[in-house]
């Protein structure tokens, strides 16, 4: 397997050695992935990690150049019907999460079963969630999937509260609050690297997959 890069900024870079420690090719880290040669993007997974706005530009180039794609850039939810409609017209498997956390997904997990259990007994939701200065969407996308996650489960829709502090890597906290107890689970990033390694997780998932899927219903299966 060969992957092009897609945005070389602090997580580009921790993808390549992601990547490069599993013995895996990066055949080019770009900025600008539409200038990336046609002829070598159809061998490649293309692994995107840029902002909302540049996704947004830059998916067509993706879904009919590229071999297959992972997207760990979030922020573009709301037009996520028009994406996979590109990319399964395309014919190019996607991978999306706002989160390729190991973790992170063991973490929606449990507020699956979290959620069904406590349906219907009185228990009051809500979402913290800290990230660094330097993010660009609020809430984050773990938040709003873990939001998404305890309403489908639990039947209430979580509050959801953001802070922007420093470099911190990424910390969500949900609280599921009654008149007798409190249950509070916690997931605590301690660097961006289980973002890295998940997406190059993700691009070895893409040999022999179709169509669009996000993360964690592949690996949660």
């Amino acid at each position: 397997m060969k992957i092009v890069i897609s945005g070389y900024g602090k997580m580009g870079h921790m993808v390549e050695a992601a990547a490069q420690r599993r013995g895996i090719e990066v055949a080019l880290a770009s900025e600008d992935v539409c200038a990336v040669d046609p002829a070598l993007a159809r061998e490649c997974v293309c692994i995107d990690f840029t902002t909302p706005d540049a996704f947004r530009a830059n998916y067509p180039v993706l879904a009919e150049r590229f071999k297959a794609v992972v997207v760990g850039t979030t922020g573009w939810g709301d037009i996520l019907p028009e994406v996979s409609a590109c990319f399964e017209a395309a014919g190019t498997p996607l991978i999306y999460s706002a989160n390729f956390s190991i973790g992170v997904n063991a973490v929606y997990a449990a507020l699956e079963k979290i959620g069904s259990v406590l349906h219907g007994q009185g228990y009051t939701p809500r979402i913290e969630e800290t990230h660094h200065i330097h993010k660009l969407d609020a809430p984050s996308g773990t938040a709003k999937a873990m939001g998404g996650i305890i309403e489908g489960a639990l039947g209430v829709a979580p509050e959801i509260v953001s802070f922007r502090e420093g470099e911190v890597p990424g910390t969500h906290v949900a609280e599921f609050l009654s008149d007798v107890d409190k249950i509070t689970l916690t997931h605590e990033a301690f660097s961006r690297q289980g973002f890295a390694e998940g997406a190059v997780t993700a691009a070895l998932m893409t040999e022999g997959l179709s169509g669009v899927h996000e993360f964690k219903t592949l690996i949660l299966k």
